[in-house]
């Protein structure tokens, strides 16, 4: 979640995450990339939030200076082209978003390169979300951009016929070698007529398929990453052979319990399955009950529901809360030694054991693949930004987007940004961190959307959250728990 990066760590200390999966009023999922309710992609802790020095305006085929070298924005789009020679110099392009505080100042940053380079304005509106868009469309008030919460929120007005495709005016051959191929197939989706559109696309990305652990200490106990699932299986086994428990596991989070089990069933999805299977699943045409995820559903198992593997037990997963399930890791020595979560929860490290250092007393590692001819896959959640309002200068601004200089100045400045794009300079990240999470991403063979939130609400933020969490708690066996599931798609208007 962008808890699933928006400033949701803030909103959590003051009540409840409550993420949205995609739909309606739905409470948000907080480890997608939904508006303001979501966790932060943090890293690490916020830096400095001044703005980045001022670069003189490029000629209409190099970009701003400090950035990949030169881009021929013509290979773009025209528009793009044409508003490096500032051709709508004196227009403004309105962009609808859900960031806040720290978040939406660096959010700003990286918008002033461009708007010196080709005189275009661009007015930042805060308050995206699903209510909020929902009303503006329907009022015919909406803003020529708009940040959504999830990618299946986006879908439904694409469905209505609202969405401009961007395929009208994005070069194809720059998306695909400036994209992994997962990032554009997540946003192509049907118009009101059936035929497929690219519905928006992504600036910032946040990595979900991270596993956490203590680096001192892992280091000091002769543990080394495993680069396999039976490797990691088999560093479990150690741990447990020498006393101690591997997995530190919480899926409480108030309204929004369960959500972090839903994440480990997507990664597991990704790893033992297909990309089609995974986007019917996510599409609601593979069902709950199917042998593909009921095995996905059996990995996850073999892990939660074995009292040596999880720190309390089985017993503890459910009222543990998820930002501080991770925390008995970091205690000298360890109580738990493994935790697999988004790059948002490195501020629960740092709040809940003040001083910790990234690098030093916790690092990640990529969570291995189980069957090889999957390749290596990542979970992500992201920035999704899609036109309402067609014209030139708005197509010019949205095509900025697929380029790295559009979200450099944020990872220049650091604090909770990673690049979707190929042609990101992994040098400029500020912390080691986020360079490697970075470089997965980079080069991960696939790349799918958290899948909760590429379902509807109804499902993703609903029947989903409470399947898992009557299945881990004991209140449902498993078939009871995919039945519960499977059945919030009835409630989906189609």
């Amino acid at each position: 979640m962008r808890i699933k990066g928006y400033a949701v760590f803030a909103l959590l200390l003051i009540g409840m995450i409550l993420a949205a999966c995609g739909g309606g009023g739905a409470a948000q999922n907080p480890t997608a990339a939904p508006a303001a309710t979501e966790a932060p992609a943090a890293t690490e802790a916020p830096a400095a939030t001044e703005a980045p020095a001022a670069t003189a305006a490029p000629s209409a085929t190099e970009a701003p200076s400090g950035t990949t070298g030169t881009t021929d924005y013509s290979r773009i789009s025209a528009e793009l082209a044409a508003a490096f020679n500032r051709e709508y110099e004196g227009t403004t392009v309105s962009l609808l978003h859900g960031l806040s505080g720290e978040e939406e100042l660096r959010f700003q940053a990286t918008f002033e390169p461009f708007e010196e380079a080709t005189g275009i304005t661009v007015n930042l509106v805060p308050g995206s979300s699903t209510e909020t868009i929902a009303v503006k469309v329907e009022g015919g008030t909406i803003e020529d951009i708009v940040n959504f919460p999830q990618p299946g929120a986006m879908a439904s007005y694409a469905r209505q016929g609202k969405i401009i495709d961007l395929n009208q005016f994005l070069n194809p051959e720059w998306l695909q070698e400036n994209y992994n191929q997962g990032f554009i197939d997540t946003n192509t989706v049907p118009d009101a007529n059936g035929n497929p559109i690219l519905g928006g696309v992504f600036q910032r990305i946040n990595f979900k398929s991270a596993v956490w652990y203590p680096k001192a200490a892992f280091e000091e106990a002769g543990y080394t990453i495993p680069e396999t699932w039976d490797e990691m299986v088999e560093l479990m086994d150690q741990i447990v052979a020498d006393g101690d428990t591997p997995w530190c596991i919480g899926i409480e989070s108030g309204g929004a319990t369960g959500w972090p089990a839903t994440d480990w069933v997507e990664d597991i999805m990704l790893r033992t399955t297909s990309l089609e299977n995974y986007d019917a699943w996510t599409r609601g045409e593979l069902s709950f009950d199917s042998p593909e995820v009921r095995n996905a559903m059996q990995v996850l198992t073999d892990i939660w529901f074995n009292d040596q593997y999880v720190y309390g037990g089985r017993a503890a997963i459910a009222s543990t809360n998820f930002g501080d399930a991770p925390t008995p890791m970091l205690q000298d020595p360890p109580q738990c030694w493994l935790h697999r979560q988004g790059n948002f929860i490195t501020t629960f490290f740092e709040t809940n054991v003040p001083g910790v250092e990234a690098g030093v007393d916790y690092d990640f590692f990529y969570l291995p693949p189980i069957d090889e001819q999957y390749g290596k896959p990542v979970l992500f959640a992201g920035d999704l930004f899609s036109m309402f309002n067609d014209r030139p200068e708005v197509r010019a601004v949205i095509s900025y987007f697929t380029t790295y200089e559009a979200i450099q100045p944020w990872i220049k400045l650091g604090g909770g940004a990673l690049s979707p794009h190929q042609n990101s300079v992994l040098e400029d990240y500020r912390s080691d961190l986020e360079r490697r999470m970075a470089e997965t991403i980079l080069n991960a063979d696939s790349a799918r959307f958290d899948g909760s939130d590429l379902m509807p609400g109804e499902v993703g933020a609903g029947s989903f959250w409470k399947g898992m969490t009557d299945y881990v708690s004991g209140s449902a066996n498993l078939d009871q728990a995919l039945e519960t599931i499977q059945n919030g798609w009835a409630n989906v208007q189609r």
